[in-house]
Formats: C-alpha cells, structure tokens, sequence
C-alpha cells in the first residue's frame, strides 16, 4: 500500500477533517472520532462513555430509531462504533455511490440525537447485557483491561471500570445524557475521516453541505490525565469463578505516545520479543522449554492495541498458567528475560523478524479501507498527525537494539503492578 496522501481542512463550525482519496476500489470509508472517551467520564457514571455510543445509534430528531441501520444496511454497507480511553468513533464502510448517505448520517447525529427516556433504558439494558457476556460470564472477562487499571494506577480516570457498574448505569438519566451530548459532542471536538474512491472537491463540497450547519459550540478544556508512577510493586487479586487455571496479568506504565513517540515504540517491539511467535522469548521459555503457562502474550495498550490511547498508557504481560505452577515462578521468569534483553538487547534476527512482522502486518491491516479510515481518525485526533498511518512501518523498522533494551531495564519489579486471577475452586 501506498503511503496515504492525507488532506485536511476546518470547517467555520470546528469539524476537523481529514481526506486520504484512493480510486483502487469503488468503496468509501466514514469515520467520525470524538475526543471523549471512558476517562472523560465522571465519577458515579462509570460506563457512560460506551453507554452513549449505543445511544447514538438510537435514532435523531429527523431520522426514526433504527433509520441509520436501515439506510447503511440498504445501501450495501457496515457500520459500527467503540469506545475508547480518550476517544469515541463511528463508522462505515459502504459502495462509493453511497458517501452522501454516510456523511448525512454522521452529520444528522452529530446535530441532535434522539435521547429519550425510552432509548435509555433500552440501552442501558443491552450494555448490561452485554457486560454479562463479555465479562461476568466469560472466563478471565475484564482481563487486563478492566482488573489491572485499579491496581496501577489512582485516580478515577484512570483506575475505573470503562465497562460500567450496573448501579452507575441504572442511575443515568436524560438530563445527564444531554449534558454528556454538550459538552462533549461538539463539531469542534471531532474529527470527520473520509477515504477512499471520492474526488477531493466532490467530498469536500458534500461534507459542506451536512456539516456546515452544525452550530459550532464550546469545546471542551481536555483535562490532563497524567499521574505519578509506581515507586513499589502494588499487587492485587481477583477471584473468577469461570477460569479452569489461576493466570496473571503484569503492568508497567510506558512513555508518552504523544510526546515520545520514538520511546514508545521501543516498547512495542520489546512485546514482540516477548511473545510475538512461536520463537519470541517467553513462548519458548514459558511455553516449549519449562514449560511454565499454557498462554502468554504481551502488548502495549489495554486492548492490546499499541497508539491507542494519550499518556497514560499501559505495558502488560498476561499468562494463564497450570495449578501447580507457583505465580512468582512465572513472575521471576519473565524478569529473568527482562534483565537479559535489559543488559543484551535483543539479537539482530529477533528484532529484523519482529519488526518485518510489524510492518508487514501494518501494510496488510491498512490495505483495509475501514482500518486505513479509523487509523487515520484516532491518529489525527490524539497526535495531529494523521500521517502516521504511513509512517509507522518505517519508524517500528528504525526502532533500534540499544532503544529495546532501554526499555526492559526500565520494567524493574519497583515499577509495576502484579494482578492474580485465582480459578474455580481456588488456586
């Protein structure tokens, strides 16, 4: 894939919007990113975030509930949307025939959706539902994502459950919901990202024409969330009546991915030392040699997706490992192979085959219109840059020996948070 040629321009009313043209294919990708997500929310509304992304989809003022599924699905198209740390997006892959529908959808929305009470209590019972799916019935539901946050870090935006307490949810109301809509989902606090088979002028006048009337308002103050790190080993446990095996998941904090990007990335290329393959360190180690787990992995992000959130953003190492395998056993083994790479550096072929294996993964995800539109959307919003979408392979290839090792030495025991999950019938 081509490098994407982004175009960008603001419209009077504060949309940013991003344009990246590409005729190989006659599909159009829509996404539209607000910068608000599940650390935005206030306290005793844990969940309102996603919560209200399931309201979006609920109807508007001039569009009956279930329109938008209807016209997208009519159309030949997909949609979905998600909630994220710092941002919310929606989006849709449809023919490009279709790109004014798609435009007069997000445009329609963004103005004013329906919020009634109705369409609460409706959503607020299929987001419990669906945390009873994900979560409450699912072995090791919520890890890493929603047990580890409370146990490295302190502060609410940072610690809480983006899923939701049930209690929290059932005490929403309209009134908080349109004060949410407010604040939060101004034109001037998002960004529009168009790609794919459209004629720049053609897209730029038909996002003028949906867009351009949305009243402009004021845009929040994005608060920082930024807060100290570990200065000793914080530990905690979790009971799950569904896992058949105890397993554990490990934390460290990583650099700023805005203002230290390169540092950043140091750390994704250790994670796929780690256990990126059948040859990565901990799989052979802990899988094939000892053998110490039956899986492992490790990644940046707490969706496992590396980019994806502001400072803070978190390292993890997860393991399910047999009964009779002690937890500090695994523990010392994975310091034991982060002292190596800390005092050694990875070898010149784990690192070429780690990196390859990055690039090669962002061509082919990219190479996918939705993928290139929501990479291109959330990289805009939290860097500025959308650029990056054709960036990265070349900035994870320069990633270096001396960077990765940089890296491990600072995944000291004194800087982490070590969760244990104990099993059905207890360890």
């Amino acid at each position: 894939m081509a490098a994407p040629a982004p175009q960008r321009f603001t419209l009077p009313n504060g949309l940013r919007v991003v344009l990246a043209p590409d005729r190989s294919a006659p599909v159009v990708g829509v996404s539209v990113h607000y910068d608000v997500g599940f650390r935005s929310e206030p306290e005793g509304r844990t969940g309102f975030a996603h919560l209200f992304e399931h309201l979006m989809f609920q109807g508007s003022e001039s569009l009956e509930k279930l329109a938008h599924f209807r016209i997208v699905q009519s159309s030949g198209g997909t949609f979905n949307g998600s909630t994220h740390p710092d941002y919310t997006d929606y989006f849709q892959l449809l023919p490009a025939a279709a790109l004014e529908r798609a435009l007069f959808l997000e445009a329609d929305r963004m103005r004013a959706p329906k919020i009634t009470e109705e369409n609460l209590r409706n959503q607020i019972d299929v987001v419990k539902e669906e945390i009873r799916l994900n979560v409450m019935n699912r072995p090791y539901g919520g890890l890493p994502w929603i047990l580890l946050p409370p146990i490295l870090y302190r502060t609410f935006p940072n610690a809480h459950n983006g899923y939701g307490d049930f209690t929290d949810l059932e005490q929403a109301t309209v009134d908080d919901c349109a004060a949410f809509f407010d604040a939060y989902y101004a034109p001037g606090n998002a960004v529009l990202t168009v790609t794919g088979d459209f004629a720049v002028e053609e897209a730029t006048a038909l996002v003028e024409k949906h867009f351009g009337d949305v009243p402009a308002r004021e845009v929040p103050r994005r608060p920082s969330f930024a807060e100290p790190a570990p200065t000793s080993e914080l530990r905690g446990e979790h009971a799950d009546p569904h896992a058949p095996l105890p397993a554990l998941s490990v934390g460290y904090r990583l650099p700023d991915p805005v203002t230290d990007l390169p540092g950043y990335l140091a750390y994704v290329v250790l994670a796929g030392v780690l256990t990126d393959g059948d040859a990565s360190r901990l799989q052979q180690r802990m899988v094939h040699r000892e053998p110490l787990v039956t899986d492992v992995s490790a990644g940046c992000g707490l969706f496992g997706t590396p980019l994806d959130a502001r400072d803070p953003d978190t390292f993890t190492c997860t393991a399910i490992h047999p009964r009779e395998v002690p937890v500090e056993r695994v523990v010392a083994a994975l310091d034991e192979e982060l002292d190596s790479l800390a005092a050694e550096g990875p070898t010149a072929e784990e690192l070429a085959r780690v990196t390859a294996r990055w690039a090669s993964n962002l061509h082919r995800e990219h190479d996918r219109i939705i993928s290139r539109t929501l990479a291109l959307g959330s990289f805009e919003l939290l860097h500025g840059r959308a650029e990056l979408v054709g960036e990265l392979p070349r900035l994870i290839a320069g990633v270096t020996v001396d960077a990765v090792a940089a890296a491990a030495k600072n995944m000291r025991p004194d800087t982490r948070a070590v969760l244990t999950v104990s099993p059905a019938g207890g360890a």
